[in-house]
């Protein structure tokens, strides 16, 4: 095998199946191969869904892009086959990005984050 040929780990998660929990530090990013999840952040006492990821989706992306802690918990809604991106091949791969769309992506997750907190939390 190729020394430079970077193999991704691939995890299955089955219904109920917490990937990872708000407030988490994020270590990796997650592609959905087959499956859903279920996104959610906890308001007071309730768990409200901010979306389902299905196949070909991306998740858990935004800790990475800017290193804050999970801002949602994400969890499977059935079985699901997802492709993990580490942190470093996800900043691996940004760093080769144009500056200008690794700033507007900064922009779009804190805006997400602010208009997130501001929707739910009032």
């Amino acid at each position: 095998m190729d020394p430079n040929v970077k193999v991704l780990e691939r995890r299955v998660f089955y219904p109920g199946d917490r990937v990872f929990r708000e407030g988490d530090s994020g270590s990796c990013a997650y592609i959905i191969q087959d499956g859903a999840i279920e996104i959610t952040k906890k308001v007071i006492d309730k768990n409200i869904v901010l979306g389902v990821v299905t196949k070909g989706g991306i998740f858990g992306e935004m800790a990475l892009v800017d290193n804050s802690p999970r801002m949602a918990s994400a969890h499977a809604t059935k079985q699901t086959a997802v492709i993990l991106v580490p942190a470093r091949t996800f900043q691996e791969k940004l760093a080769k990005t144009d500056p200008f769309i690794r700033a507007l992506l900064s922009i779009f997750v804190k805006n997400i984050r602010a208009m997130t907190k501001k929707n739910l939390e009032g």
